[in-house]
């Protein structure tokens, strides 16, 4: 008859909880099978009714278990343990690491606490973790550190949806231009979802900065559409980005131009860390929820393919978006045109029609004439015909033109396309001066580098001219001078002025005439002037605008102190659409009326005035789909002048008409030359 196993011993005998095969008792058998250690304890027999539980003798020979080799000591030494005071029971040993590892039915509350919190990464838990949860504020409000982890998600998500979305002109930031469904998105989220980690991260921030640097040449696109009329060229642009810190200085104060600058740069630096942390985060989400990110993006994909298929749209705009790529598709052959237009450019400099032509050749129509050259800032065809600014200056163009008449002269006025818009007036000067079209920096850095003949060279090589140049917004060296053939150069420095400056323009045009006047025009010489003038006074941001005042008391320019003082503030009208348009007509106003008194005043009937825009003002002025075109004007007292242009159809007086040619800026200076006796050259030259 079987003994009944001890019940104490029994009790002592079975596994504590956590308990692992390596702390179980000899008698107890670790090297089970699973079958076994999966067998449910009800299944046992309930009288312990085992070979495990038969008594052994002396003289047994039967093996306890399952031939572990346990001898005769390591019984005794168990039985004396199972016999112990329950009181010195034995220390518990600290659970095996890979045993745990292994256990596949670990405790839920391990497994919880491993996985706890919602901006975990997927590498485990943090310092910060235990096996019990989270310390620190968040396991203190769970709810806030939710509601905060979910509200980074949120926000990450929309910047990178608007930075895929973000348009290049102003006038597209709208709504509606954000309910679209980007496809880089798609395929992004699909990319990142079957990275493995480290190499998802690497993706992700890699992605981020190159969505942020898109996102800043897209900012630099509406700016440059804003002003220029143009988007950015990422080959030939940057050195403008110093012509503008240029502008602030002037306009606003050196200060206030360095807090814009930092600005800027503390904007550019927080666009890129910003999308490469957002990228970064929703990878990161993505892999937590790999089933949900999957189905999510599947989706998106699918309902991108439909509205592609019908041609879905919201304002005029496809819901399936590709604007990301297409704008990079777009850069991408902007560099690779300014490239080749750089090697195609230098051919076509390289050869002038009127390049080997003798000076006694040049011109000759117009020998003995003081000719002035004269271009208004900003001068456009918005202000003679947009309703907003017209009245004002169509009705000072007419006065001005009776005026003339008045005083013996006579005017012919036509159109021209500049190279440029809205600003970049060099590009404007040099076009319509050497008959090449310079509509960007390095086309003007290889024609000013060269000896194309100008307009003002070709005074210059008759010989029968001196020549000048009225620069007031020339604050610096000024080496193209020479390559626009000018004796001598009078910028802002050497014109005297002792007067305040009005915003951007150093000096009021009325000044810069008189000025004019007082250094070259008014003495005597042993031969005709030739002057090339840039006026300022109508450069935006066209406020405070000068007045006109008595030619008498223009005196130093002091005078205009009071003036200045009692005009408008920059920031009070280039920020108002209706103002800026009002201010601007104004400036043109000023700007003719000053140009003309001057002519009828110091003119004479040897003086033959050619003035002309260098380019429309800004879209904000002008409208987003204002032509390039620009008012030209040829005013003399000698009927021989204009006679020699009357196949040009041009209209009588200061104002063209709707119908009047319009012709490219760059084929002015062969006309000219063609109507006022120059002949070309045997066969074209190969400029140096």
């Amino acid at each position: 008859m079987r003994q009944q196993p001890d019940k104490d011993k029994a009790d002592k005998a079975a596994p504590e909880e956590g308990e692992t095969p390596e702390d179980r008792p000899p008698e107890r058998k670790p090297d089970a099978t699973a079958e076994d250690q999966g067998r449910d304890p009800k299944d046992s027999d309930p009288k312990g009714d085992t070979e495990a539980d038969a008594p052994k003798g002396e003289d047994s020979t039967e093996d306890v278990g399952d031939g572990d080799g346990e001898d005769n000591a390591d019984d005794e030494a168990d039985e004396a343990e199972a016999e112990a005071p329950d009181d010195k029971a034995p220390e518990p040993k600290a659970p095996d690491d890979k045993a745990t590892e292994d256990n596949d039915d670990a405790p839920a509350e391990l497994l919880g606490a491993a996985t706890a919190g919602d901006g975990a990464d997927d590498d485990g838990p943090g310092p910060e973790q235990t096996v019990t949860g989270r310390r620190g504020w968040r396991g203190r409000y769970p709810v806030a550190a939710r509601a905060l982890s979910w509200t980074v998600t949120g926000l990450s998500l929309a910047l990178v949806f608007v930075a895929l979305l973000l348009p290049t002109k102003l006038e597209l930031l709208t709504t509606e231009h954000f309910t679209r469904i980007p496809v880089e998105l798609i395929f992004g989220a699909g990319l990142l979802l079957l990275l493995p980690t480290l190499a998802r991260k690497v993706v992700a921030v890699l992605a981020g900065l190159f969505l942020g640097a898109l996102a800043i040449l897209n900012m630099l696109d509406m700016g440059f559409n804003e002003f220029l009329g143009r988007g950015f060229n990422v080959v030939l642009d940057w050195i403008l980005l110093d012509d503008a810190q240029s502008y602030l200085e002037d306009s606003v104060g050196q200060t206030a131009a360095a807090a814009a600058v930092v600005g800027v740069a503390l904007l550019a630096l927080a666009v890129l860390t910003l999308t490469a942390l957002a990228v970064l985060r929703i990878g990161n989400v993505m892999a937590r929820n790999s089933v949900v990110a999957t189905r999510t993006t599947l989706v998106a994909g699918t309902v991108w393919v439909a509205c592609a298929s019908v041609g879905a749209q919201v304002a005029g705009l496809p819901v399936a978006s590709r604007s990301t790529s297409a704008a990079v598709q777009d850069r991408a052959e902007r560099v690779q045109k300014t490239i080749e237009d750089e090697r195609e450019f230098q051919k076509v400099a390289a050869y002038d029609t009127y390049g080997d032509t003798p000076g006694d050749q040049l011109l000759t129509g117009l020998r003995g004439k003081d000719m002035i050259f004269t271009f208004i800032e900003s001068y456009g065809r918005s202000a003679i015909e947009d309703p907003a600014i017209a009245p004002g200056v169509d009705s000072t163009l007419k006065k001005a033109t009776k005026r003339l008449d008045k005083a013996g002269f006579a005017a012919k006025s036509g159109w021209l396309t500049s190279a440029t818009y809205g600003g970049s007036s060099w590009l404007g000067h040099s076009t319509f001066l050497t008959g090449l079209w310079i509509d960007n920096q390095n086309r003007y850095r290889t024609v000013t580098a060269g000896d194309h003949l100008s307009i003002t060279r070709a005074f210059k090589r008759t010989g029968a001219w001196r020549t000048v140049g009225i620069m007031p917004g020339v604050q610096k060296s000024w080496p193209e001078g020479t390559f626009y053939g000018l004796d001598h150069v009078y910028d802002s420095r050497e014109l005297g002025y002792k007067g305040p400056k009005f915003s951007w323009s150093t000096m009021p045009d009325q000044y810069a005439l008189k000025a004019f006047e007082q250094l070259e025009h008014g003495k005597k010489h042993d031969k005709p002037l030739m002057s090339l003038n840039i006026l300022t006074s109508s450069h935006q941001p066209w406020a405070p605008i000068p007045k006109t005042i008595p030619w008498s008391k223009v005196g130093n320019g002091s005078v205009y102190k009071g003036i200045e003082k009692a005009g408008k503030r920059p920031e009070d009208v280039f920020t108002d659409s209706t103002k800026v348009k009002q201010e601007y007509g104004k400036s043109v106003q000023y700007s003719v009326n000053s140009l003309i008194d001057y002519m009828i005043k110091y003119g004479n009937k040897n003086t033959v005035l050619v003035f002309l825009g260098d380019h429309q003002p800004l879209a904000r002025v002008s409208g987003n789909n204002a032509s390039r075109d620009v008012p030209v004007s040829i005013v003399a007292h000698d009927p021989k002048v204009l006679k020699r242009i009357a196949d040009w159809n041009w209209a009588d007086g200061l104002m063209p008409r709707k119908d009047t040619p319009v012709w490219k800026m760059n084929s002015f200076r062969d006309r000219f030359f063609k109507a006022y006796g120059s002949t070309p050259s045997a066969s074209p030259r190969k400029a140096k």
